[in-house]
């Protein structure tokens, strides 16, 4: 199995380093021919403007898209979740909009708003450590979209068939329990 990192902008570093932990074979994606032979993608935190405008300039934005789309896995950390939300509260843009969801975008303020907590996820056994950067929540979710954690009241994970979308950033933990959902996911899309 490989798994493509989306290594535009943000933390692919830190998501290739987990999978490589894990024994996966990775991918940078960094354009649209980079796209073929991978069984799942990953869209990193960071920017989600900058990594949205240059999913565009580099012509990425509609195979990847079609990709999806078409059942290809994908999770998206934090921008990640942004990028692939139809609607966002606090901004008229959108991206790929790909999952039915309306997120707020920097939802728990600036960089001094971080924090860190344990909470359960839904389909994962033990408490999951989870790290919040300047992290964007989801306020409302469509009928397909099942949650699988909130901290506070507030939607931090989601999926939706081969969408999985989360707020914080299991790759700067040593915590490789996100990933390993987010693999089987793209074991089972495989077998299909």
């Amino acid at each position: 199995m490989k798994i493509g990192v989306l290594a535009l902008q943000g933390a692919f570093r830190e998501h290739i380093q987990m999978l490589k932990q894990l024994g996966v074979e990775t991918k940078e994606i960094r354009n649209k021919e980079d796209l073929e032979d991978i069984q799942g993608i990953i869209l990193p935190g960071g920017e989600s403007t900058a990594m949205g405008k240059l999913l565009v300039d580099l012509n990425i934005k509609d195979k990847l898209k079609n990709m999806i789309e078409n059942g290809l896995p994908v999770l998206g950390t934090c921008a990640g979740m942004i990028l692939l939300a139809n609607k966002l509260s606090n901004d008229s843009t959108s991206h790929l909009a790909l999952m039915d969801i309306l997120v707020k975008r920097n939802a728990y303020g600036r960089q001094l708003g971080s924090f860190t907590t344990y909470e359960n996820f839904k389909g994962i056994e033990d408490p999951v450590k989870m790290i919040f950067i300047r992290a964007p929540y989801i306020e409302k979710v469509g009928d397909n979209v099942d949650i699988l954690a909130t901290v506070n009241n507030n939607i931090v994970a989601a999926r939706a068939n081969n969408i999985l979308v989360i707020s914080f950033h299991p790759e700067l933990t040593e915590d490789t329990k996100v990933h390993k959902y987010f693999l089987e996911m793209c074991k089972a899309s495989s077998l299909n």
